[in-house]
């Protein structure tokens, strides 16, 4: 640390940073809600009328400093599963819905988390937010997991440009996960969550390990 730095004139930095992240995080959520609305009635009428059970699929999942936290998604999936035992979804997955595979591959799945983001629950940009049972297990396997925590979750992140989303069928791929979350919260600047925006429409959405 910056020995010249003052402990007020840290607070106050941080403070500035916290009013432009949230600042980011409304503006930003507003504009695509407004402009999405009429993606998200289509997309719910087409899971209500392919397959039973509700059009939103709630998921308890650790936020900031492992506060839990409910997070939304479009139900792409027959189950809905959320409890001490997790299973992660693997590619041709028969849980997975014939609407829900196409939500999926396009990360349509992911739009109502926008609301999470209004409520404050959640970012744009951040670590992706883990099932609470992941976590625990995680904690124990990874010495720095918990450290991705320090921030709220994003909907997209650095780790979900750099290839490292979807199934984390070995530890090391979670460990590069991890990597890059920490990059990101070391590193946070205005400038880089949009970069991160954008790099997302090309390389974190569309990606071949949605599935």
């Amino acid at each position: 640390m910056n020995q010249n730095i003052k402990p007020k004139q840290l607070r106050t930095n941080y403070t500035v940073c916290r009013f432009l992240k949230k600042t980011e995080d409304i503006v930003i959520s507003v504009i695509i809600l407004s402009l999405i609305t009429p993606i998200l009635l289509i997309i719910a009428i087409a899971i209500k009328s392919t397959s039973k059970g509700p059009v939103i699929f709630k998921q308890k999942r650790g936020g900031i400093n492992n506060k839990e936290i409910v997070i939304y998604k479009f139900r792409s999936m027959s189950v809905q599963d959320d409890g001490a035992v997790i299973n992660q979804v693997t590619k041709g997955d028969v849980r997975t819905t014939t609407i829900g595979k196409f939500l999926r591959k396009f990360s349509l799945d992911e739009l109502p988390q926008f609301i999470n983001v209004i409520q404050g629950r959640m970012s744009v940009v951040g670590p992706r937010p883990h099932a609470i049972a992941h976590n625990i297990e995680y904690a124990k396997l990874i010495p720095e997991y918990n450290q991705r925590t320090l921030v709220k979750p994003g909907i997209t992140g650095l780790a979900q440009i750099n290839g490292w989303r979807g199934e984390t069928d070995t530890l090391e791929k979670m460990q590069q996960r991890v990597n890059m979350d920490l990059i990101y919260n070391h590193n946070w600047t205005l400038w880089l969550d949009i970069k991160i925006i954008f790099a997302s429409i090309f390389k974190g959405f569309i990606n071949k390990n949605a599935y």
